[in-house]
């Protein structure tokens, strides 16, 4: 083989920036957790699960991609915290290689209008996921969508996916490959994400409380990590869950502290998971009144900085 020959396998090595949008609860975490095999970002059923830009990175033989997972757009309530939240989604827009807008299965909704009249005509590089496709029966369901989509914007392209079941993931890696330039990679090859892991625990135990709680509590719930300890083998993590109100402290710790140590032990088995090591982990309840619309604990809690 000659100095000049190339063969069919060698392929220039891409990495950049995408940013996954979309309207709240439409599985935007739950796809780049995916992607990525790690888990980057908090999951539930609860709308505006994701409150940060928080980035997930691939990094394959040729490819590096860099995803930029962004709050659900939110136009129904107003605070401090929703409004820092939606201004996440829209600077991540900018300076990033593509954008994946995500939608479900079953069709457009007005709130993905409102997320799609972010984007300029004149975007590049906008590739639409129908996601949830595990939800329909017919695949030919697909098509009008479609054809209905690129009526509305003109996209790159149009991948259906299922984030859930794990359904044409490669082949929307493929699709984003193409728009990513040639470039050396960004972040080391064991690198998966850029929050550290006081990040990670404090949204895994927020993650907990949504899921467990369910309708129970109301959307103002966070996590503070006041103290973390770590030897090699073990981390000491001492964390605080801040509600809104009174009532609501009653709720998250439950009867007999039930649902409170239910809470800090799942969380304690996902930490422990992503740490690699044994956790002890003491979680208390707080009440800050009104600290969804507080800057300064917005910003020591990281929310939109």
């Amino acid at each position: 083989m000659t100095e000049n020959t190339v063969t069919e396998e060698t392929k220039e090595f891409r990495s950049g920036y995408v940013a996954v949008i979309g309207r709240p609860n439409v599985g935007k975490s739950t796809l780049i957790n995916a992607l990525v095999g790690e888990k980057v970002s908090i999951t539930s059923k609860k709308p505006q699960t994701t409150r940060d830009r928080i980035m997930g990175v691939l990094t394959t033989d040729d490819t590096q991609y860099i995803f930029v997972d962004t709050p659900g757009f939110q136009t129904k309530h107003s605070s401090e915290l929703l409004s820092r939240m939606n201004q996440s989604v829209k600077s991540s827009l900018a300076d990033v290689d593509a954008v994946v807008l995500v939608i479900e299965a079953t069709g457009w909704r007005p709130e993905d209008l409102t997320v799609l009249s972010l984007l300029s005509k004149e975007a590049k590089n906008v590739i639409l996921a129908i996601n949830k496709t595990d939800e329909v029966k017919e695949s030919e369901a697909m098509l009008p969508l479609i054809t209905e989509s690129m009526q509305k914007f003109p996209f790159a392209e149009v991948v259906p996916v299922s984030a859930e079941k794990g359904r044409q993931l490669k082949v929307l890696l493929q699709v984003i490959r193409k728009f990513l330039p040639e470039g050396d990679k960004l972040f080391e090859d064991d690198i998966y994400t850029d929050k550290s892991p006081r990040f990670l625990a404090a949204e895994i135990i927020r993650e907990k409380a949504f899921r467990l709680l369910g309708d129970e509590l109301p959307y103002g719930v966070a996590v503070m990590i006041d103290k973390w300890e770590e030897t090699d083998k073990l981390a000491r993590i001492f964390a605080t869950l801040i509600v809104n109100r009174e009532s609501h402290k009653g709720i998250v710790i439950g009867e007999k502290g039930a649902k409170l140590r239910e809470i800090s032990r799942l969380a304690r088995e996902d930490i422990e998971e992503m740490l690699g090591k044994k956790v002890y982990l003491e979680v208390w309840v707080r009440v800050r009144k009104g600290w969804g619309d507080d800057a300064g604990v917005l910003k020591s809690l990281g929310y939109g900085q």
